[in-house]
């Protein structure tokens, strides 16, 4: 997606990194399986554009996440730290996704720059939050 081009892009850019870095730290520490997380956006279209996903180290960590409520706390907390500064997603559970380290491998060859660009023209409206 877009790179942040202008001043106040670049602040929301840095703020909504800041965001997230505390969440992946409280998650690091507190989920089963969860490696790290990361965001895109296109600006022209923000906060509306804003897709973050959490990846977990197998699928068996990202099944168990989606089968109880963990998914679900996982979206207020992410929610939570971007109101703080401003930031609400209108459809939360379809601008926060999971995936693996093991789809990645399976699907991409371990190539997460591959695998992160195919998002850049995913919609948040379609329905499925998952990566397949």
């Amino acid at each position: 997606m877009a790179q942040p081009r202008s001043k106040t892009e670049k602040k929301i850019d840095k703020n909504v990194r800041q965001a997230l870095t505390k969440v992946c730290e409280q998650f690091l520490g507190e989920i089963e399986g969860f490696q790290w997380l990361t965001h895109q956006a296109s600006y022209s279209d923000f906060p509306g554009s804003l897709l973050i996903i959490c990846v977990f180290d197998t699928d068996a960590h990202q099944q168990r996440v989606l089968a109880t409520d963990d998914a679900d706390k996982i979206a207020k907390i992410i929610q939570s730290e971007l109101l703080k500064i401003g930031v609400k997603l209108k459809l939360l559970k379809r601008q926060i996704i999971f995936d693996s380290e093991d789809k990645c491998h399976q699907q991409h060859e371990g190539n997460w720059v591959l695998r992160l660009s195919s998002l850049e023209k995913r919609s948040v409206t379609r329905k499925n939050p998952q990566l397949h």
